[in-house]
């Protein structure tokens, strides 16, 4: 059962914007979901852009426990260019698919336990246009850049509340995952700021989440020679070489350094064949056109065929002839420029407006080294408050934290991935305690 929202309205930030309409739909069923779903699902699209050519589609489930009080969570899936519906089904939200091959049906899904809307709203957002079932009505609006993405993610914010004014006093935290190590700092900081100067509406903003994060490119790819070494993946005698040829930087290597070319070499004919999401995991085919049922990454294969039925497309009010197929990740097809070299001046910022954060990482993840987020965490030089301890749930060790004084947790989940959808259990009792302020 669905129904149809439409808002006319006009309003003023520091300029004018008119819509001629936002369209939302909020449905308690889903295909591929038996019986009737254990929350509200809202989507919906928001126009942004200076002409509002770019139409950002979003996914809203309310939290499971008092929603108007409990935060609202914006959820931004890196890439760049990859589907919020990832962080919904596959990482954080409270539905996953049943892991079973496609025999022609629309996929199962069922419900999990371990969803983050347990205590929080989360705003599942499809950015930048290209992602998901977000587009454009002209070709400039498929032009994006980390920037770009903040200044649009920040209208959709401020707009999307005008639309819900019940939530607008709601603590209000901006979260991803990878990439969005890039996009989440500047968007959180955009946000602050423009509270700062009197832009309407003023949201409650109170901090920021970050998973697995990319944060400096060089940084990240130096991290993973110790990193590897530390795993096991490596011997001693290779680290050893390759600390004494390259002097700690494997990014871009001088071409007559070949005692460290051959060094390198070596390093990656250990980690060739690994899966780097996951290092303890197989290395698995993770899209079509020739998807490994056995695989966990066939769920990638799944969410395909499921957000290409048209049953699907209908229930979610996906505008007809807007976009074609549905890609999980659609980076490759988006003119991207990656104008952040690095986000932590923004976290320097952040840290010293005094917003809460929370960044985790998976410890089994090669993609953004656990080793390479603490790095640039030490660098905001804070000091400590509560040291490094494991943190458990159910009597078990599920990963270590270390808390700061600007209000910056660090935790890592043991045995974790690149994202949550390695092992979501811990994930959703680590950010459960976190943003109720109860320590891990």
């Amino acid at each position: 059962m669905a129904f149809h929202c439409f808002f006319f309205f006009f309003f003023v930030f520091v300029f004018v914007l008119s819509p001629p309409f936002v369209y939302c739909s909020v449905t308690n069923s889903l295909p591929g979901f038996h019986g009737t779903l254990p929350f509200e699902l809202e989507t919906g699209y928001v126009g942004v852009g200076e002409s509002e050519e770019v139409q950002l589609f979003y996914y809203f489930i309310k939290s499971e426990r008092k929603p108007s009080e409990d935060p609202v969570l914006v959820w931004l899936t890196g890439g760049p260019g990859c589907s919020s519906f990832s962080g919904l089904a596959l990482e954080i939200g409270p539905l996953k698919f049943e892991l079973t091959e496609y025999n022609g049906t629309t996929p199962t899904l069922l419900p999990t336990p371990d969803s983050w809307t347990k205590s929080a709203s989360i705003i599942f957002v499809d950015q930048p246009a290209g992602a998901g079932f977000s587009y454009s009505t002209t070709p400039r609006g498929y032009q994006a850049s980390d920037t770009r993405s903040a200044l649009l993610v920040d209208q959709f914010v401020r707009k999307w509340m005008l639309l819900h004014p019940e939530f607008i006093s709601n603590p209000l935290y901006i979260a991803g995952d990878s990439y969005s190590g890039m996009i989440v700092p500047p968007t959180t900081l955009r946000i602050s700021d423009g509270n700062d100067r009197g832009v309407q509406p003023r949201v409650n903003l109170k901090g920021y989440v970050l998973g697995n994060p990319l944060t400096n490119e060089e940084t990240n790819h130096n991290a993973g020679i110790p990193y590897a070494h530390g795993m096991g993946l490596i011997s001693d005698e290779i680290y050893e070489s390759l600390v004494s040829s390259c002097k700690g930087n494997y990014h871009i290597v001088d071409p007559s350094n070949r005692e460290c070319a051959r060094a390198l070499e070596r390093y990656n004919e250990c980690i060739t064949g690994i899966n780097l999401s996951m290092i303890t995991d197989d290395a698995c085919d993770a899209d079509l056109p020739n998807p490994r049922p056995k695989c966990k990454t066939y769920y990638y294969t799944l969410s395909s065929y499921w957000s290409n039925d048209e049953s699907v497309r209908r229930s979610l009010g996906i505008r007809e002839g807007t976009i074609g197929e549905w890609v999980r990740c659609n980076g490759d097809n988006i003119p991207y420029n990656n104008d952040v070299i690095s986000s932590f001046p923004y976290h320097v910022n952040l840290s010293m407006k005094g917003y809460r954060s929370l960044i985790y990482s998976g410890d089994h993840d090669m993609i953004v080294p656990h080793v390479a987020t603490q790095e640039w965490v030490r660098a905001l030089n804070y000091s400590i408050i509560d040291h490094w301890r494991p943190w458990m749930d159910r009597h078990q060790v599920q990963g270590y934290t270390r808390t700061y004084a600007n209000q910056m947790t660090f935790a890592t989940i043991k045995g974790g991935g690149h994202t949550a959808e390695f092992k979501r259990g811990p994930y959703g009792v680590m950010f459960n305690r976190w943003i109720n302020g109860e320590p891990l």
